[in-house]
């Protein structure tokens, strides 16, 4: 079988130049260039995760301006958060924490 009967055989289409052309060039962008599918699907999947923290903050944010909404309503409320979450006293009290004990 000679080179040319193969060549023939081959539909014209395909040995269009710009076929070969086409072909290389999707190659070219799918595989070597700097954005190439891998890179693409890492960028997206950043993406992905990027949203995801954004969503998070976003309703930390919503959480944390509720709070202050409440605390700054009245005293009683921004007393009961110090003494929560920041352990605070008054003079002459004494304030007992409860640790649990760590599991081994």
């Amino acid at each position: 079988m000679q080179f040319t009967d193969v060549f023939n055989r081959v539909p014209r289409f395909l040995r269009s130049f710009y076929f070969i052309t086409g072909v290389a060039f999707l190659g070219w962008m799918l595989l070597f260039d700097a954005n190439d599918l891998l890179k693409q699907y890492e960028m997206y999947s950043k993406y992905r995760e990027l949203q995801e923290q954004k969503e998070y903050y976003t309703g930390k944010i919503e959480e944390v301006k509720q709070d202050r909404a409440e605390l700054l309503s009245s005293p009683e409320m921004l007393e009961k958060f110090a003494r929560e979450k920041y352990v605070m006293k008054r003079p002459g009290e004494d304030v007992f924490l409860l640790v649990p004990a760590e599991e081994e």
